[in-house]
């Protein structure tokens, strides 16, 4: 199982109230999912990509913004939704079997 999460849980840097309000019970619940059915078996993970640069709910964010947020990142720059893609793709591989309840970050 893998979640879609937001680095707006820890880094609000916009204006939203329910949005990482929504995002951080949807951590609450992988971590949980994690626990419960990784005995099973089954892997829970989140990934969290943050704003994507660029798709149709960013288009309109101006790009002080994206600066921002690409300062605050381990990269130095904002992640694409190739590599949230790419991300998806591994932890729905046997790969990542051993990965369980995680919440990577770019």
């Amino acid at each position: 199982m893998i979640t879609i999460g937001s680095n707006h849980i820890r880094n609000p840097v916009a204006p939203y109230r329910s949005y990482p309000a929504a995002k951080g019970t949807l951590l609450v619940f992988t971590r949980t999912a994690a626990k419960e059915l990784g005995p099973l078996g089954v892997t829970v993970n989140m990934i969290s990509g943050g704003l994507l640069r660029t798709v149709d709910a960013s288009a309109a964010s101006p790009e002080k913004v994206f600066e921002i947020i690409a300062g605050q990142t381990l990269l130095g720059r904002v992640t694409t939704p190739e590599e949230l893609a790419d991300a998806t793709l591994f932890f729905a591989r046997p790969w990542a079997r051993a990965v369980k309840g995680v919440e990577p970050y770019r």
